[in-house]
């Protein structure tokens, strides 16, 4: 009877572990999904001139990045190394192969989201910034990222 109880235990303490894992990742996931959102539907649309210029949801967008870019380094563990996710993309082996070179591209990010809070006062200097931060964003994702088949 106790070792029926010790494997139970053990089954459950597993598909708990794997369930913890995958909300880690999904977290990730939809963190990613939202930076493309601000990027791409909000300062990248106003560049584009398919919304109009307004500087509260630059600031929202950009406190969004910034937000990321400090949970970027945390993001990440371990642990959820070989999780799949559903979805267009999932995360390389590459983060955890190479975390010194995953590290330095968080770094950059973070410094050029953090001047970009600073420089951005109005449509022109969004048009100078912006593409920066899409850069630093695609830099990673040539590393990091994967294309799911």
């Amino acid at each position: 009877m106790i070792r029926s109880l010790v494997v139970v235990g053990a089954l459950l303490l597993g598909v708990s572990t794997v369930v913890a894992q995958q909300d880690v990742a999904k977290q990730s996931q939809a963190t990613m999904k939202e930076n493309a959102k601000n990027l791409g539907g909000v300062l990248i649309a106003m560049v584009k001139g398919e919304k109009p210029y307004d500087q509260a949801a630059v600031n929202a967008a950009l406190k969004q990045l910034d937000d990321t870019a400090k949970k970027l380094p945390s993001m990440f563990p371990e642990s959820v190394k070989n999780v799949k996710l559903e979805g267009d993309y999932s995360s390389s082996p590459k983060i955890w192969e190479d975390k010194a070179g995953f590290a330095a591209k968080i770094d950059s990010f973070a410094k050029v989201v953090s001047e970009a809070k600073t420089k951005i006062k109005d449509l022109d200097s969004l048009k100078a910034t912006a593409p920066g931060i899409g850069k630093e964003c695609s830099n990673c994702h040539e590393t990091f990222r994967l294309k799911s088949s």
